[in-house]
């Protein structure tokens, strides 16, 4: 057998190094740094630009540089040929820094984490590993809600009611379906009860489903009056985190002035509502339920008042639980004003000053102009423990300052 050795040319050869180097998909060098504080676990984002052509890539893959270990990561498509890359960090402490690669790669990793199903029998099956959170629900009703939602022990920790009817449960407020968003005076309509001359929110779209360690649900919706006319859309955006021991759900949603001017009233009946489960109200039959703010009030005195984030913790067949709701700092009139009651209702409402401080003035009113819009932002933590045990105000401190991210 005749051995022969072909050689390129050199312009030959450096033409296919060219080339191979034109379809090489990118790699980025991210640095994460924690300046200010420490952080036990939280979301990290860095938005890049897509790899062309379109079709060269198939997903992302971020690796701990130091620890040279592949991370679970989502991507998340945005507009103008953008990709969100999310991972969780873990312990990194105060004055620290991690350096990561983020590379586009020609084969999807699996997405594992957070699973959003396909929309079926008006519902999104949510799941993070195998046990189901919640279903976002949005047919069958005056307004989009999730619903069932469960704690990290696997046990409901919103009512049931008017959804089911499960013994030992109170059945008042029927409008108060789990977690929802709507507010009660919208161009003088109210969006907040189910009654006959109450405005609805009509789901039009999704505009994202995707699944992984950050699971998004992205939807559009109009809100109608009892008549059919659109007073406004909202576009809200779930975002859901394969967290060890918690759940995390982030929620924005941004209200856009689309047929008119939208004014928000100056009433307690809103706006970002949750309807904890019965085992949770503050009464007498529950002396370990509580409620507590970021101020340090509890119970009662937590109602009407401006804070942070506030918390309603209580035992759950046995088992102390709690749901956190966290105001973002970037959210419409931070810190928001809390209409909780111990009865059950857990509702963040930055426009109820008439009833909250007596306000008289008309300062709790907000009007949107034509094309304007504005968003809403907070993080539901559901822990267990008590608020303090849970350390809810280290949870805050992680939601409201996150890490620096650097992209080299």
């Amino acid at each position: 057998m005749v051995s022969v050795e072909l050689r390129l040319p050199a312009v030959a050869a450096a033409c296919l190094l060219i080339a191979a180097e034109a379809f090489a998909l990118p790699e980025h060098t991210v640095r994460v740094s924690a300046p200010n504080r420490g952080y036990h676990c939280t979301p990290v984002s860095v938005t890049l630009p897509n790899p062309e052509p379109p079709g060269s890539w198939k997903g992302v893959a971020v690796r701990d540089l130091e620890a040279q270990a592949t991370v679970p990561c989502s991507a998340l498509a945005l507009p103008d040929n953008r990709t969100e890359v999310t991972w969780l960090v873990r312990d990194l402490a105060q004055g620290a820094s991690r350096a990561y690669r983020v590379a586009f790669v020609k084969e999807a990793p699996a997405a594992g984490g957070v699973t959003l199903g396909e929309p079926a029998n008006g519902a999104v099956e949510i799941k993070v590993g195998e046990a189901l959170f919640t279903r976002y629900v949005f047919e069958g009703a005056p307004k989009p809600y999730c619903y069932p939602i469960l704690g990290p022990t696997g046990v409901p920790v919103t009512r049931s009611f008017p959804m089911e009817k499960v013994e030992g449960e109170t059945q008042d407020h029927p409008h108060q379906r789990s977690l929802w968003f709507t507010h009660g005076e919208v161009n003088g309509i109210d969006f907040w009860s189910e009654s006959e001359k109450a405005g609805k929110q009509v789901h039009r779209a999704f505009e994202a489903l995707e699944s992984g360690v950050c699971g998004r649900l992205r939807a559009r919706n109009d809100w109608v009056s009892a008549d059919g006319k659109k007073v406004c859309e909202d576009v809200r955006e779930l975002r859901v985190y394969d967290m060890p021991d918690v759940r995390l759900l982030d929620l924005a949603i941004t209200i856009r002035a689309t047929d008119g001017p939208v004014e928000f009233g100056d009433t307690k009946e809103g706006t970002f509502g949750i309807r904890v489960a019965s085992a949770m109200d503050v009464t007498p039959a529950h002396p370990e339920a509580h409620i507590t703010n970021s101020e340090g009030r509890r119970d009662g005195e937590a109602w009407g008042k401006a804070a942070n984030w506030c918390d309603y913790s209580a035992p759950i067949d046995g088992t102390m639980v709690g749901i956190s709701i966290l105001d973002h700092p970037a959210s419409f009139r931070h810190p928001t004003y809390w209409h909780v009651r111990t009865y059950g209702l857990f509702a963040a409402n930055p426009f109820g000053l008439r009833h909250f401080v007596n306000d008289t003035t008309g300062k709790g009113r907000f009007t949107l102009q034509p094309g304007e819009e504005v968003t809403f932002r907070y993080r539901v933590l559901i822990h267990p423990g008590d608020v303090e045990t849970a350390k809810v105000a280290d949870w805050y401190g992680e939601y409201a300052d996150p890490p620096t991210v650097t992209v080299g």
